[in-house]
């Protein structure tokens, strides 16, 4: 009986690891990744209420660059924001426009292994961040997986300042939301503390998700902004019904839906040139 618990955590482990490509880079292979590149990025933290909210930011250095218009990313569950850090080495995005990646309440260097499970609230966390855009034109804003949901939420509560929507396998539907056997499990002592700080974040706030997304339902309508849809048809984390559940639900928004032959979850890692694409896109025509 003494091999129970440690087999639930392997497989809890086996469970949640695949639904990132990685983790979190430490600040020094961040250093060594920049250290041959022309521009760097830039850090900092601000306070919303108790919460520190870190971000990335790129394409601002040069006099003037703070009037391109912006791109905010937001990364899936578990991750932080050097998901997308290949973006930030690709001097065709950063020369068009100053690029901003955060850490999600309760990732990186957010609070970490504090979870924010409301997704109004989240958003609410990551609002301060739109204000950084000097642009006359609104925001672009990339959401992979988890970070889907987010940013439709941004979207939906501050609509003045979102100018367009980059999905990227968003786990958008309450009705295809898994609610895999394993995560009560792995949020009640002690499993919950045999677990890294990250998969503990992701468990806690993917067990309210289906919850979180059926409070969205109502409010997608709001989505007036153009909407790319980026899906990989072999996606076995995020069926791909999401897009349609999306495509559905934005009433309001020209939609372009991408279904990609053969591709799995991990669009922002295999195929970046897609969502690389869909930023050019819209910075050249949602002017």
């Amino acid at each position: 009986m003494r091999c129970y618990p440690l087999l639930i955590v392997f497989v809890l482990l086996v469970a949640l690891l695949p639904q990132c490509m990685s983790l979190r880079m430490s600040d020094k292979k961040i250093d060594a990744y920049f250290a041959d590149k022309p521009v760097k990025p830039r850090f900092a933290t601000i306070m919303v209420g108790d919460r520190p909210i870190h971000y990335a930011r790129i394409g601002a250095a040069a006099p003037g660059n703070d009037t391109l218009p912006t791109v905010l990313f937001v990364h899936g569950s578990p991750g932080s924001w050097d998901a997308f850090i290949s973006f930030f080495a690709d001097s065709s995005l950063y020369n068009r426009a100053q690029l901003i990646s955060v850490d999600r309440p309760g990732f990186g260097k957010s609070g970490l292994g504090e979870p924010e499970p409301s997704l109004q609230q989240q958003a609410a966390d990551i609002a301060p961040l739109l204000r950084l855009n000097h642009s006359h034109r609104k925001l672009i804003l990339v959401g992979h997986s988890l970070g889907g949901p987010v940013i439709a939420r941004i979207a939906m509560d501050y609509p003045d300042e979102v100018g367009g929507l980059i999905f990227v396998a968003p786990s958008v539907s309450p009705e295809l939301e898994k609610q895999e056997w394993y995560r009560p499990i792995g949020a009640v002592f002690p499993f919950r503390y045999w677990l890294p700080a990250e998969l503990d974040v992701s468990n806690r706030e993917i067990l309210p998700l289906r919850a979180e997304l059926e409070k969205m339902r109502p409010l997608w309508s709001r989505i007036r902004v153009p909407v790319t849809i980026i899906q990989g048809e072999d996606d076995p984390l995020v069926p791909p019904g999401n897009a349609g559940f999306a495509q559905k639900m934005l009433i309001n928004a020209p939609v372009t839906v991408q279904m990609i032959p053969k591709m799995n979850h991990f669009i922002p890692w295999s195929r970046p040139d897609l969502i690389h694409d869909a930023i050019i896109h819209q910075l050249t025509t949602n002017q």
